[in-house]
C-alpha cells in the first residue's frame, strides 16, 4: 500500500544488484530486508546501507532510516551524495531530532546551494517554530468509523459518498492473487457520522491496484489510478516494474464502463493521482515522466471537449522540488493542495498549497494538518465543511488512517501551580508552556506572584504536556491527557527543580542538598541524633527523583589500625543503607562502602598531630550520585 507513496510509484517484485547510486533502485529491492541477504547477494556496506536506509525512509520508517543512514556516514572511504544528506536530515526531523537535523541540512545547503530544497530553507531558518503552533480554528480526528487495521488513503467526494483506497482487503482475504488496494465507499446521511465502508463498484474493480479517484461535477465521469494491468495480469518494463497509470471511465445506465487509460500514460514511467479542476477542462496528477525535476512532480494536462488531451506540462520549480510531489488536489477557487518532502516541513510528507492563479509562495497548512510523520492525499467539498486528509502519525487505527477537520467550538481551561521540587514552595514568575504530542505550541501564559497559572488548549483527544521554565531552575515537565468531554482540569502541580541540584553523577548531595556534615563518634557506628534530620533530606530528595542511585561512602580518622578502621567504615556504611532503606527507598538504589582512613580531607594522616576537631572532620559519610 506504500507502493502510492514512493517517488516512482511502482511496484517491484524482482532482485536487482547494481552499484549504480540511484534513491529509487535502491528503494524497489523490497525483498532484501536484513544486511545478511543483501551481504549475501555480494553488495558492498556503502550499497547496503543506502538500500536499506532508501527503503525504511520509503516506507515512513523514519527511526530505521535514522539508523541506515547514520551508518553510511561512518564509512570513512565512501564518497556520499549530497541527497542522502538531505533524507538524513528529513528522517531526523521525523523522529523530532530537530537540532540534528539542522546540522545535516545545514551541510546539504553547503553541498547543493542552487538546490530549490536549500534555497527554500534558506528563507526561514526559524520556520518550525512557525508551522509547530497549532490553528485554533480547527482540530483533527481519525475517521474511526471507516479506517481499518490496514491502510486507508486518498479520499475524494462523490454523490454523498467518501470514496477512498484501502488494503482491508488483505485482513480477510487468503489468496496470494488478492491485490493490495481497493476502492471503497461510505456515505453521509445528513449530518450523521459516514456509515460503515463498503467496495465502490465492481466494474472498477479488477487484480490490480485501484486507488485516487477523481469524479466529474456530473458525477459521470471518473479519473483514477491502477496498476499497469493487461490481459489478466501486470504488465512490467525491463525491470520488473509494474508502473501506474491513470484510466478514466464513464457511467452509463447506472454502470462504469468504457473503462481506457490516458494516452500519455507510459510503460516506462508512472502517472498517478488525478484531480480535476471544477471546469473539468484541466487535470492535474503526479509522475516521473520525462521533464520531472524530482523523484516525482505534479503535472497539469488540458482536456478538449471533445475528450481528448492536450499536452502534460509540470508546474515548474515554484510548486516541484528535487524530492517527492504527489497527492495533488485542485479545488473550486484555483488552489493547488499537494503533498511534499522537498519544501520546508515538519518531518515526512507534509501537505502544501499554491495559489495558482496568483502562483505566489507555497504555504504549508502546519499544525494540526501537518506532523513529523507522512501526511498527504488532502481534499474538501465545495462548501468546505468537509475536509479529509490522510496520514500514518501514531495513535491511528492501520498503517495509513483518513482524518477530518473538525471545527474547534470549545477550550480546555488547565490550571495549576508552579513549585519548587524539594521545598514545595510555590515559584513566582515562571513562564507555563503547552505543548500538543508533536512538539507544537498550543498555549502559553507567566504564573503570577503565587506560582498559579491558567492555560487555554483546544478540546482535543490526544496527550499534552504542561512545561515550566525560570533562570536558575530546570525545566519542569507534567504530562497529561485531555478529551473532548473535559472542559477543564485543576490542581496540577508542575514541580520544578533548582539547577544546582540537578543529579549529575558523581555529585554530593551533602554539597547538593546543603547538609550539615553526617558525623559519627569515636570507635562508632551508631547514627548520632543530628544525623537523622540530614539524611531525611536525603531520603525526600530520592523519592522524588526514583530514578536517582546514591552511594554512600562512609570514612574514619587516622587513628586506630587501618583495617579496623576499614572495617569501622564500612560499618558505619551499612548502618547509615539501613536506616535509608528502613524508609521506604528500595534497596536496588542505595549501596555502601567503607573507605576507611584512605580518604582523608586533610593533613590528620598517621603520626600527625591534629585536635579532636580536626579528626572529627574525617569521621563522615558522603552520598555521591552514581550510574
Amino acid at each position: 500500500m506504500i507502493l502510492l507513496l514512493l517517488p516512482v510509484f511502482a511496484l517491484s517484485q524482482k532482485k536487482t544488484k547494481t552499484a549504480e547510486d540511484n534513491f529509487n533502485h535502491y528503494g524497489y529491492m523490497v525483498n532484501m530486508s536484513t544486511y545478511e541477504e543483501l551481504s549475501k547477494q555480494g553488495l558492498t556496506d556503502e550499497e547496503i546501507c543506502k538500500n536499506l536506509g532508501n527503503t525504511a525512509y520509503l516506507n515512513a520508517k523514519y527511526d530505521e532510516a535514522t539508523y541506515w543512514f547514520s551508518k553510511l556516514f561512518e564509512l570513512n572511504d565512501s564518497s556520499i551524495d549530497a541527497d542522502y544528506f538531505y533524507r538524513y536530515a528529513q528522517a531526523l526531523k521525523s523522529t523530532k531530532n530537530y537540532r540534528e537535523s539542522e546540522i545535516w541540512m545545514n551541510k546539504f545547503k553547503k553541498a547543493n546551494t542552487n538546490d530549490v530544497r536549500a534555497l527554500n530553507h534558506s528563507k526561514d531558518e526559524n520556520y518550525l517554530k512557525e508551522l509547530m503552533a497549532p490553528s485554533t480554528e480547527f482540530t483533527v480526528e481519525n475517521l474511526s468509523s471507516i479506517n481499518s487495521k490496514e491502510s486507508d488513503f486518498a479520499p475524494s467526494f462523490y454523490q454523498n459518498r467518501l470514496i477512498f483506497s484501502t488494503a482491508r482487503d488483505l485482513e480477510t482475504s487468503k489468496r496470494t492473487s488478492t491485490p493490495y488496494l481497493n476502492l471503497y465507499q461510505a456515505t453521509k446521511p445528513n449530518e450523521e457520522n459516514y456509515s460503515t465502508a463498503t467496495p465502490f463498484d465492481k466494474e472498477l474493480k479488477s487484480m490490480a491496484n485501484e486507488s485516487s479517484t477523481s469524479f466529474s461535477k456530473d458525477g459521470k465521469t471518473v479519473y483514477f489510478t491502477r496498476n499497469n494491468f493487461n490481459k489478466g495480469s501486470f504488465s512490467r518494463d525491463k525491470k520488473g516494474i509494474s508502473r501506474l497509470k491513470i484510466y478514466r471511465a464513464t457511467l452509463n445506465s447506472g454502470l462504469w464502463g468504457n473503462i481506457e487509460e490516458l494516452p500519455f500514460n507510459s510503460d516506462s514511467y508512472s502517472v498517478a493521482h488525478p484531480s480535476l479542476n471544477e471546469e473539468g477542462t484541466k487535470l492535474y496528477f503526479s509522475s516521473d515522466m520525462p521533464g520531472t525535476l524530482g523523484a516525482s512532480d505534479i503535472f497539469v494536462v488540458e482536456i478538449h471537449p471533445d475528450g481528448s488531451f492536450g499536452t502534460p506540462e509540470n508546474l515548474g520549480p515554484k510548486v516541484n522540488t528535487e524530492s517527492r510531489e504527489s497527492f495533488p488536489f485542485i479545488s473550486d477557487s484555483g488552489i493547488l493542495y499537494f503533498a511534499s518532502d522537498g519544501h520546508q516541513g515538519l518531518g515526512g510528507l507534509d501537505i502544501f498549497s499554491i495559489d495558482l492563479k496568483k502562483y505566489d509562495n507555497v504555504a504549508n497548512l502546519g499544525n494540526p494538518i501537518n506532523s513529523p510523520y507522512d501526511d498527504f492525499s488532502l481534499v474538501f467539498d465545495e462548501e468546505r465543511t468537509n475536509c479529509f486528509f490522510a496520514s500514518n502519525r501514531p495513535g491511528g487505527i492501520g498503517g495509513d488512517d483518513i482524518y477530518y477537520l473538525k471545527t474547534i467550538d470549545c477550550m480546555v481551561t488547565i490550571s495549576g501551580i508552579a513549585t519548587d521540587k524539594d521545598s514545595e514552595k510555590a515559584i513566582p514568575n515562571a513562564m507555563m508552556t503547552a505543548y500538543d504530542g508533536f512538539g507544537g505550541i498550543i498555549g502559553e501564559t507567566i504564573a503570577n506572584g503565587d506560582g498559579e497559572f491558567e492555560i487555554q488548549i483546544p478540546c482535543q483527544e490526544s496527550q499534552y504536556s504542561i512545561a515550566g521554565n525560570l533562570v536558575g531552575y530546570e525545566e519542569g515537565l507534567l504530562l497529561l491527557f485531555t478529551s473532548p468531554n473535559e472542559k477543564e482540569i485543576k490542581n496540577l502541580k508542575v514541580e520544578m527543580e533548582e539547577s544546582s541540584k540537578k543529579a549529575v553523577v558523581g555529585a554530593d548531595l551533602v554539597k547538593v542538598l546543603k547538609l550539615d556534615p553526617i558525623y559519627f563518634d569515636l570507635n562508632s557506628s551508631y547514627l548520632r541524633e543530628d544525623a537523622f534530620e540530614n539524611l531525611d533530606k536525603v531520603v525526600a530528595y530520592m523519592q522524588k527523583r526514583p530514578d536517582v542511585k546514591v552511594e554512600i561512602g562512609s570514612h574514619t580518622d587516622s587513628r586506630e589500625e587501618d583495617s579496623y578502621n576499614l572495617w569501622l567504615s564500612d560499618r558505619r556504611a551499612k548502618t547509615t543503607v539501613s536506616y535509608i532503606i528502613s524508609k521506604g527507598i528500595d534497596e536496588t538504589r542505595i549501596s555502601g562502602k567503607g573507605y576507611g582512613e584512605t580518604q582523608l580531607i586533610n593533613r590528620c594522616a598517621n603520626g600527625i598531630i591534629c585536635s579532636d576537631r580536626d579528626h572529627q572532620l574525617n569521621r563522615r559519610s558522603e552520598f555521591i550520585i552514581v550510574d
